[in-house]
């Protein structure tokens, strides 16, 4: 295949993970520890065992009953291809070892753009962030900017620095669009909520909850009960939902929430999603 027909490729699907025009790099360039996650410990820079040669996983169907469900909820926002397509123009790291490393200290940084370019397109897709629309937009423009630049200066960025630019924008917008919700909560939900952004609610018992328009930026909702909770409008990004138990929870309307964190949960036919996401095949097999 061409170097200009994969990078049509590219163009057509930015920011969703395409895994036949990527060189397997999240299977390479990423560590991870045997846990819950992983069934083996794994060094940055080392491939793992399940990597085939032409780049796929040998278990990609098997992700979760062999032990991988971290491999199963990641997301790379389309960073793998736009590294091996375009960053080096179709070149693999198996055929050019001598760029290999470079290659998979790239990967990482592209990733964490890639994730601030979705979250820039969101916002730009919504109403209530006309206000900053403007703004928004120059930081789209800087950002797909950044993607763009050598491999050396790629890793010379200053991430953090940029992040908080793009942050300051999203919480804006996040602002912006939760301030149309309009709802009162009984005093006993007041006290169990009070306060969000990056709260500890693992195991919490939040069954049917009134979270609407909440900000749950960066919340531990790791294995609570969220089922029938009413999560519309809310602010969802960065909050981790591993094991979460979203059946017939409503989180239509709710802002910067992703497919990863759908698939890192439970949930059922009855839980509502925003239209961009599907709900994963194993919240219907686990419903059987």
């Amino acid at each position: 295949m061409s170097s200009q027909l994969m990078n049509n490729e590219y163009i057509n699907n930015p920011l969703s993970a395409d895994c036949e025009n990527c060189f397997g790099l999240c299977c390479v360039a990423l560590p991870y520890a045997k846990s819950a996650d992983f069934a083996f410990d794994k060094d940055g820079g080392t491939p793992c065992q399940n990597l085939q040669s032409n780049y796929r996983c040998g278990i990609h169907k098997k992700l979760r009953t062999k032990g991988f469900r971290g491999c199963a909820v990641y997301e790379c926002f389309g960073a793998g291809q736009k590294v091996s397509q375009v960053t080096y123009d179709g070149n693999d790291w198996r055929d050019n070892p001598e760029l290999a490393k470079e290659m998979f200290d790239v990967f990482p940084i592209m990733q964490q753009l890639h994730e601030m370019l979705c979250y820039l397109n969101e916002a730009l897709s919504l109403e209530a962030a006309q206000p900053i629309y403007n703004e928004l937009k120059i930081a789209l423009e800087d950002t797909e900017n950044l993607t763009s630049l050598s491999p050396k200066l790629i890793i010379d960025l200053n991430v953090p620095a940029h992040r908080k630019k793009v942050n300051d924008l999203l919480l804006q917008t996040s602002e912006l669009v939760r301030a149309k919700v309009s709802h009162k909560k009984n005093k006993n939900q007041k006290q169990q909520i009070k306060s969000r952004r990056g709260s500890d609610f693992i195991g919490a018992n939040l069954r049917g909850a009134d979270l609407r328009g909440e900000d749950l930026r960066g919340a531990l909702l790791i294995a609570s009960d969220l089922r029938e909770a009413d999560l519309r409008v809310s602010d969802l990004i960065g909050a981790d939902l591993r094991d979460a138990n979203l059946s017939g929870a409503n989180l239509t309307g709710s802002i910067f929430f992703t497919q990863a964190q759908v698939n890192s949960a439970k949930g059922d036919i009855n839980t509502k999603l925003p239209p961009a996401l599907t709900i994963p095949e194993h919240w219907i097999k686990r419903g059987k």
